[in-house]
């Protein structure tokens, strides 16, 4: 039997079938907050071992001397692809922090690197250096045990490439020159991979497999990180100068206006509301039989000849940015912002700082007449056009962020009207592809319960999905972080009668505690928000379910099955802020008034919407 790289290390034991729990999670936290409160380099090292401890669901082949094909693929995902040659992780809150220690110019002369998976400002010295900047404590919840997996997982192949003198000679000889037959079949035997899960690990590898490998087996990893400043006041001075970009790049005054806040993505209210993909189904349905894609032209095929109940419009779409990513369809591509823009629709990227996305729209310059047709039965459409009311959309943020986005957002905008968050979770009772509706969030943060009035209920959601099931009247966990959480402690929350695990809901229910309340937001109290006089809603499509399956998105993604979900949890949304938008505009002319929007008035309007679904 082979050795363990852990043998010898006494095995944790937790309350749940010897499981490690809650505690082992606390504990690692608590391990990596007291090492980044040091002003110099912190090696990951140290945190290997209460890392292991927790025994975290998406890396559970943590002691054994094998690879995890699923927690390598989920990290190399996360992380930018010069994590091969970097030593050093240089943590902060803005480049301000960086430059005040030293690290002057970052942004300007260092490489900038993206990661497939996470959206954040990373760049490279070109040598061993990685600076990163972080938005909230949720990163540094996301960020650190992705760096110790990824090096718990790279010491791992070292060992045995080491120990196999063979396979390391086949590694660097594939590397200088390409492989020859049999080389893959060679390698899977010797890290025990399956063909699939060596082809996972191939996209994450952009394709450089063996290059990468090689890198392996020259040396052990042994990473090293340094915080350079990630204070509270970093956080929240970040997201001010976030917002002074937004709205000083908004067309209307976000200032005066009133606002229906949405955190989302950066496609679907767009695709849904200004019908360019639609318009151009043709163009996109001949990029689709022109192309070497094999799923999308299937896809479509089934679609089409009715054997599969798809929806078309989310086919579209889907391919629709496929086909505006092809430099030979730039018109196009001109063609839809110029579009978007005469629709209202501005879309906001900041170059620097939160790498948070954000978009206005305009009600009242919406053209009834090119929205999906699965709005299009809604009544009385035309009265938006004496609406003053705006959509902002933000690119949902991880975490705590959303803390911090919404706060600065109630100072600095007009009257906020409802507060919509569509996100992604892992469900512990359903499937991959259900929507999942809360009504009671715990937040392990803070450790504060929120009971709320959630807007959205099974019939608002159902109506438009094809394959997975709506639940409403769930209970909800907002965790820290996806790799903080392990058996024992999905057990308990399972027990406790939650059925979602994600990372949102809790931090953005403080902030609109903090809101409605006249008190900053409670800790390790109850809160009830149902009589909150603003409109407030949360959609949660499942992408994962570790607790009844143990599948994670490191062994799979949603890729083109997940459209359905998220086109309807948005198009739930969408109907949703018309409706409402329409009642507000009714409710404002029965009064004859022409007082500023009120909350109120916006109760009215969410009474007489929900009379009207």
């Amino acid at each position: 039997m082979a050795q363990s790289l852990y043998d010898g290390i006494p095995q944790p034991v937790g309350p749940f079938g010897g499981q490690p729990g809650r505690e082992a999670v606390d504990s690692f936290v608590r391990s990596y907050q007291t090492l980044l409160r040091s002003t110099g380099e912190v090696r990951l090292a140290g945190l290997v071992e209460p890392y292991a401890s927790m025994a975290p669901s998406l890396h559970v082949k943590v002691r054994d001397q094998m690879p995890d094909a699923a927690a390598l693929t989920y990290v190399g995902l996360r992380l930018p692809p010069c994590m091969p040659d970097v030593r050093l992780v240089l943590l902060s809150a803005s480049v301000e922090a960086m430059a005040d220690r030293g690290f002057v110019d970052v942004s300007r002369t260092w490489q900038p690197q993206v990661a497939a998976a996470r959206r954040r400002r990373h760049w490279y010295d070109g040598d061993e250096q990685l600076a990163v900047l972080v938005n909230s404590p949720s990163d540094l919840d996301d960020l650190i045990p992705a760096l110790v997996a990824y090096e718990i997982e790279w010491n791992k192949v070292h060992e045995l490439l080491s120990r196999d003198h063979g396979l390391r000679r086949l590694v660097e000889q594939a590397a200088e020159r390409a492989p020859e037959p049999g080389d893959l079949d060679r390698l899977a035997y010797g890290l025990a991979l399956s063909a699939a899960e060596l082809e996972r690990l191939s996209i994450v590898w952009q394709g450089g497999t063996w290059e990468f490998l090689a890198k392996v087996a020259e040396r052990r990893k042994r990473m090293a990180v340094r915080m350079l400043g990630g204070a509270w006041n970093d956080y929240e001075r970040a997201v001010e100068r976030w917002f002074e970009y937004v709205a000083q790049h908004s067309p209307p005054d976000l200032s005066t206006r009133p606002i229906y806040f949405v955190s989302s993505n950066m496609h679907s209210l767009v695709n849904l509301l200004s019908g360019s993909a639609l318009a151009r189904q043709g163009d996109i349905i001949d990029y689709i039989q022109a192309s070497d894609s094999e799923l999308l032209r299937a896809e479509y095929e089934a679609i089409t000849s009715e054997r599969v109940p798809s929806s078309l419009e989310n086919f579209l779409f889907y391919a629709a940015k496929k086909y505006l990513s092809d430099p030979r369809n730039a018109a196009a591509a001109d063609a839809f912002a110029s579009e978007e823009a005469a629709a209202g629709m501005t879309t906001i990227h900041l170059p620097l700082g939160l790498d948070v996305d954000a978009q206005v729209i305009e009600l009242k310059k919406l053209k009834p007449g090119r929205i999906d047709r699965r709005l299009a039965d809604l009544p009385a459409l035309e009265r938006l056009a004496d609406s003053d009311a705006l959509i902002l959309n933000i690119d949902y943020p991880l975490g705590q962020a959303g803390y911090f986005l919404q706060r600065a957002l109630a100072r600095n905008v007009g009257a906020l009207l409802g507060l919509y968050v569509m996100g992604k979770g892992a469900t512990l009772t359903g499937r991959v592809g259900d929507i999942l509706l809360c009504n009671i969030v715990a937040d392990d943060r803070t450790a504060t319960t929120y009971l709320l009035h959630n807007c959205f209920n099974a019939e608002d959601v159902e109506r438009y999905l094809v394959y997975g099931t709506a639940l409403d009247n769930q209970r909800a966990a907002s965790a820290r972080g996806t790799f903080l959480q392990n058996w024992g402690y999905l057990d308990a929350l399972h027990r406790a009668g939650n059925n979602l695990v994600e990372m949102e809901a809790g931090p953005y229910l403080e902030a609109f505690s903090e809101l409605v309340l006249p008190e900053r937001a409670p800790r390790g109290e109850t809160v009830n928000l149902v009589g909150a006089p603003i409109d407030l809603g949360f959609v949660h499509y499942a992408s994962d379910t570790p607790y009844t399956k143990g599948q994670t998105l490191g062994e799979r993604n949603l890729s083109y099955f997940g459209m359905d979900s998220t086109y309807a949890a948005a198009l739930a949304i969408a109907r949703r802020i018309l409706n409402c938008e329409v009642a507000r505009l009714s409710a404002a002319d029965r009064s004859a008034t022409t007082e500023p929007t009120t909350h109120a008035a916006q109760a009215v309007a969410v009474q007489t919407a929900s009379l009207t679904r």
